[in-house]
C-alpha cells in the first residue's frame, strides 16, 4: 500500500480548515495570507502530480465501512488523467485569484474552501470503488457551495441553495442504484486478488473499478431483475447527471456560476461539474459495464436526453445577454457532448468524450478567467458593452479569441478533435438515426457557439465603444490576471496542433475497457 496517495487529498483539507478557523490577526496583511495560500497551493499541487506520475497501479484502503465494504484510493489511468485537470485549472484559477479576489470580501474563507474543494476532487479521482466516490462526490457537493454563496448577496444565496437542493437530489438517485448494484458485486475468492494480498474475506463486496465492468451482471439477468437494474443504472445517470448539468435537472448551473467569483466559476465550470462525468464513467464502464446497457432503452434515453441537452444550452446562450450567464450555459451544452459520446458505447466516441473533458476544462476555465479580468477592470457584465476593448487590452482579446475557436471546433486549436472523434462515434453506433442526428446536433451546436461567442471577439476588436471616452482608462489586466487566460490559450492551441501524447494516452484508457 501507499501512503502518498493520501497526501494530496488529506493535506489541502487539513490546510483549508486551519486556514478557516484561523483568527484575520495571524495575518498582518494581504500578503501573508497570500503567501500562505501560495504555498499550500504548489505543496499540494505537487503532491498530487507526484501520485500521478509516480503511483500508477497503486493502491490504499483507508477503512471498511458495514459488511466490510472498503473505503480505498486507487490510481488507475482515468483516475490519473482527471487528477491531471484537476491540477491544471486548479494552479491557474488560484494564481487569477490572487489579484481578482482584492475586492471580495472573506478572503480567507475563499481560500479555505478552494483547498478543501482541491483535496476532495483529488479523493474523487483517486477512488478505488463506488462507495469511495460516492462519499467524496457527497464531499465535493459541500466543499464547493461555499464558493457559490461566497458575496453573501440575496442571489448568491438562492442559487447556493438551488445548487444544494439539485446536487442531493442527484445523490440519492445514485445512491438507490447503489444500494441495488451492491448485491451483484463480485467476492473475491484468491487472496491474491484482494487488495493487500490477504484477508480476502474482509473486503468481500468492493464494488471496485474494473475496465469492462466488475459487477456480476450474469447473476442480475439470472435472478430476474434485469429491468430493475436498468432502472437502477438509469437513476444513476440522471442523478450523477446533475453534476453535468444534463437535462432536466440542469437549472442550478446557469444560476450558480454568473454569482459565484470568477475563478471560482472557472474550477465550477472547468473541474467540479466533471465530477459528475467521472462518476458516470465508473457506473457505465467500470462497474455495470457497456455490454448490459447497449441497445436497452436507457442507452435510447441516455442519447436523447443528451442531444436535448446540447441544442438547448447553445441555444440559451445564444440568447443570454450577460457574459458569465452565457458561458454558463455553454457548460450545459459542452458537457452533453461528452455525455452523447458516452452514450454511444464505442471506443471512439468513448476517446471524444474523454478528450473533450479535458478540452473542454482548459478552453472554459480560460473563457470565464477573462470574464473575470473584464469585469474586475471595468465593472461591466453584459456582452454589447464590451465593444472596442480589444484594442485596449488585444492580448486578453486574442487569448478569448483562441479559446473560443477551440470551443467551437476550428483548426488548428484542440476542440475539432474531439468533436471529430465524437461525431465518428456517432456514425459507428449503429442506433437507429443516431447516424445523422448526432452528427447534426453537434454541427448545430457548433455554428450556435460561433453565433454567441465570435460577436464579442469582433466587436472588441473592430466595433465602435458605447462611450468612446471611457476607453482610455482601462489597460490589460495584471499579469497575475493575464497569464492564467495565456497560457489556457496557448494550451488550446497546443494541444490542436501536437495532440498525440494526450491522445495516445486516452486511446490507452479506452483500449483497456474491450
Amino acid at each position: 500500500m501507499n501512503y502518498m496517495i493520501l497526501l494530496p487529498v488529506v493535506l489541502p483539507v487539513i490546510v483549508g480548515f486551519a486556514l478557516l478557523f484561523l483568527h484575520e490577526g495571524v495575518f498582518r496583511d494581504r500578503r501573508g495570507l497570500l503567501k500562505v495560500t501560495g504555498v499550500s497551493f504548489a505543496v499540494s499541487a505537487a503532491l498530487a502530480l507526484y501520485v500521478i506520475s509516480e503511483a500508477a497501479g497503486d493502491r490504499l484502503i483507508l477503512f471498511r465501512l458495514v459488511d466490510d465494504i472498503p473505503v480505498y484510493f486507487a490510481v488507475d489511468d482515468l483516475g490519473r488523467l482527471f487528477a491531471g485537470v484537476v491540477v491544471a485549472v486548479f494552479l491557474l484559477a488560484g494564481f487569477f485569484s490572487f489579484v481578482y479576489m482584492s475586492h471580495e470580501k472573506n478572503e480567507k474563507r475563499y481560500y479555505s474552501f478552494y483547498l478543501i474543494t482541491f483535496g476532495v476532487l483529488m479523493g474523487l479521482c483517486f477512488a478505488g470503488n463506488l462507495v469511495t466516490l460516492y462519499l467524496f462526490y457527497e464531499f465535493m457537493t459541500l466543499a464547493s457551495m461555499p464558493l457559490v454563496i461566497h458575496n453573501g448577496s440575496k442571489e448568491a444565496v438562492m442559487a447556493a441553495l438551488k445548487y444544494l437542493f439539485y446536487s442531493f437530489c442527484g445523490a440519492y438517485m445514485a445512491l438507490f442504484g447503489i444500494y441495488f448494484l451492491y448485491r451483484y458485486a463480485i467476492v473475491f475468492e484468491n487472496p491474491g486478488d484482494a487488495l493487500d494480498g490477504t484477508h480476502y474475506y474482509e473486503i468481500a463486496h468492493m464494488m471496485g473499478f474494473v475496465p469492462g465492468g466488475s459487477l456480476d451482471m450474469a447473476a442480475v439477468v439470472e435472478s430476474g431483475n434485469a429491468t430493475l437494474c436498468l432502472v437502477a443504472v438509469f437513476l444513476m445517470l440522471v442523478g450523477f447527471g446533475v453534476k453535468a448539468g444534463c437535462f432536466p435537472l440542469h437549472a442550478w448551473l446557469p444560476t450558480a456560476h454568473p454569482v459565484a467569483p470568477a475563478p471560482a466559476s472557472a474550477f465550477l465550470s472547468g473541474i467540479i461539474v466533471k465530477g459528475g462525468i467521472l462518476a458516470i464513467i465508473r457506473t457505465v464502464y467500470y462497474c455495470v459495464g457497456v455490454d448490459f446497457l447497449r441497445g436497452t432503452w436507457v442507452q435510447t434515453v441516455w442519447c436523447i436526453l443528451a442531444v436535448i441537452t446540447l441544442l438547448m444550452g447553445s441555444s440559451l446562450a445564444f440568447k443570454e445577454k450577460i457574459l458569465k450567464k452565457r458561458l454558463a450555459y455553454s457548460t450545459v451544452s459542452n458537457l452533453s457532448y461528452i455525455l452523447l459520446g458516452l452514450s454511444m458505447m464505442n471506443a471512439a466516441a468513448f476517446t471524444g468524450s474523454l478528450l473533450h473533458v479535458v478540452f473542454h476544462a482548459l478552453i472554459k476555465s480560460g473563457l470565464f478567467l477573462f470574464a473575470g479580468a473584464l469585469i474586475f477592470s471595468t465593472g461591466r457584465v453584459k456582452v454589447k458593452e464590451f465593444a472596442g476593448l480589444g484594442k485596449k487590452m488585444p492580448v486578453l482579446f486574442w487569448s478569448y479569441t483562441i479559446c473560443s475557436l477551440g470551443l467551437i471546433g476550428i483548426p488548428p486549436t484542440s476542440g475539432v478533435i474531439s468533436k471529430w472523434y465524437l461525431a465518428e462515434g456517432c456514425l459507428e453506433s449503429g442506433i437507429a438515426g443516431l447516424s445523422w442526428i448526432g452528427p447534426g446536433a453537434l454541427l448545430a451546436s457548433a455554428l450556435l457557439t460561433a453565433g454567441y461567442l465570435l460577436p464579442l471577439a469582433v466587436n472588441g476588436f473592430l466595433k465602435a465603444p458605447l462611450d468612446e471616452g471611457a476607453l482610455d482608462k482601462y489597460r490589460e489586466p495584471a499579469p497575475c490576471m493575464l497569464v492564467p487566460v495565456v497560457v489556457l490559450a496557448a494550451a488550446t492551441l497546443l494541444l490542436g496542433v501536437f495532440p498525440t501524447p494526450l491522445m495516445e494516452f486516452v486511446g490507452g484508457i479506452a483500449a483497456a475497457l474491450k
